[in-house]
């Protein structure tokens, strides 16, 4: 299969800088991709960035990977105030109501960035995936100019 057949695969989403959105959040950088029962959720987000705090979702489990730099957090009861560093490769799953975050991100040495895959299911309404690129054809055939 050429690039170009790649590249109109409306079933294939590629590694673009570009398609990453600025959050409200300083330093967070995301993409999302909605399947009909889950979410994938690419974070690059900035070494030392803030503004994660512990929390839990009611009606998601969310998986989260590792891909670069690490992930110093917490995870579990509430009141527990142990910490635990994931690295790359490294996965948590946070089933339903299952407290995590107060987050630090610790960014890799070639971007400075911490990368997390986080997938979450359902997916999360609070959360719009990111427009199509420009060079995707959509499942009806018809091509997108976001």
């Amino acid at each position: 299969m050429s690039l170009d057949q790649l590249a109109d695969n409306n079933y294939c989403y590629f590694l673009d800088d570009t398609a990453f959105v600025e959050t409200d959040r300083p330093g967070f950088r995301h993409r999302i991709i909605n399947g009909e029962n889950l979410q994938l959720c690419f974070w690059r987000i900035a070494g030392g960035a803030g503004g994660s705090f512990l929390h839990s979702h009611e009606h998601n489990e969310q998986l989260g990977i590792i891909m670069r730099g690490a992930l110093d957090f917490r995870i579990g009861d509430v009141d527990d105030q142990t910490r635990t560093v994931l690295h790359a490769g490294d996965v948590y799953l946070a089933p339903t109501n299952i407290w995590h975050g107060d987050s630090v991100f610790i960014g890799d040495e070639e971007y400075d960035e911490c990368w997390i895959l986080d997938v979450f299911s359902p997916p999360r309404t609070d959360m719009i995936p990111t427009p199509t690129p420009i060079h995707a054809v959509h499942t009806n055939g018809t091509e997108s100019n976001s």
